[in-house]
């Protein structure tokens, strides 16, 4: 493992708006704080079994395994964070309940506490992820279990409230161990050890719900360390012809034309009409990137740019994700 005073932080937790691929983007950060040597543990709370699908590999499970190992000696460990085994976790941590809890299980004990008060909840689900944080090894030269923690949290619609655990728990444990825990949380996630990473898409409604998220997260005096611009893609159109490319000039319908016959492709209406409308689409959509890229450029957070990858993150897509990350500070 590297020294992991390179960096203050310890923790990164990603969220995003539904569909941006924040899971996606959580695990090509842990790949590239992997790829540095370090040990990583990849977290994910919300039981939809996504990191296993972005890395192909096994489900994950309530266990940690490891998942992705870098040739420059670190690796990636996966976990799934269940609000039940948390629970039972906690109740022989701090009430050495022992096969008493399997008894509350059999009686639905723990089912129901993991329902009825949604902000406990949280709580179990960060206190898994914090106490991986703090873990450190066992002999006489201790040092933290892992490098870095990357979670792949909640959507953005939910990620105050989530983090927020002070303020869901108050309201069913003034005093005790899930106090003092939550407690204990909420220090870290305002300490340079947190960075929160938010994953949008260069349309306006991801970006808005990004600056929502923003303005609620530095309420709560959480960090966010940057903005994921995910699947943007590159102008294919030079500028002096975009105008010509979204008003499908008959000069461009001219050129098209020209260009497939050349290539001995037929050059039927349907397939011209086809195409100039792909074109079209494509400036469109390369002037929307661009306003809402400026949107975010007014931000005070620094805002990464991921490329579209049109074979998803098969064939080394992920990797390059990674890459990025890294080149451009994310991590």
């Amino acid at each position: 493992m590297t020294d992991p005073s390179a960096s203050p932080v310890r923790l990164h937790v990603v969220s995003g708006k539904g569909g941006t691929g924040k899971t996606t983007v959580a695990t090509a950060m842990a790949l590239a704080l992997a790829a540095r040597g370090q040990r990583v543990l990849l977290a994910e709370v919300e039981g939809r079994q996504g990191i296993s699908q972005v890395l192909d590999v096994a489900p994950l499970g309530t266990e940690e395994r490891t998942v992705v190992t870098d040739p420059s000696g670190g690796e990636v460990v996966g976990l799934s964070v269940d609000a039940k085994t948390a629970l039972l976790e906690y109740l022989q941590k701090f009430y050495k309940l022992g096969r008493a809890g399997s008894v509350l299980e059999k009686v639905g004990a723990v089912d129901f506490a993991t329902t009825i008060a949604p902000g406990v909840r949280d709580v179990l689900l960060i206190g898994r992820v914090y106490e991986a944080v703090g873990r450190v090894t066992k002999g006489a030269k201790k040092r933290p279990a892992y490098d870095a923690v990357v979670l792949d949290a909640p959507p953005t619609g939910r990620i105050g409230r989530f983090l927020n655990v002070n303020s869901e728990v108050s309201e069913v444990a003034r005093v005790g161990p899930v106090r003092n825990q939550a407690d204990s949380i909420t220090r870290l996630l305002q300490s340079p050890m947190t960075a929160v990473h938010l994953v949008t898409l260069l349309e306006e409604m991801p970006v808005q719900e990004t600056k929502d998220a923003i303005d609620e997260l530095g309420g709560l005096s959480l960090r966010v360390g940057s903005v994921v611009a995910n699947g943007v893609r590159q102008p294919l159109v030079a500028d002096e012809d975009a105008e010509a490319v979204a008003d499908q000039d008959p000069t461009v319908r001219a050129a098209l034309e020209e260009a497939l016959t050349a290539v001995e492709v037929t050059a039927r209406p349907a397939i011209v009409a086809g195409l100039l409308a792909e074109g079209a689409d494509h400036v469109d959509r390369v002037r929307l990137q661009a306003e809402q890229h400026d949107v975010l450029g007014e931000l005070d957070v620094p805002v990464r740019v991921l490329p579209h990858l049109p074979d998803g993150v098969e064939s080394g897509g992920l990797r390059l994700l990674a890459d990025h990350l890294d080149e451009q500070g994310a991590i």
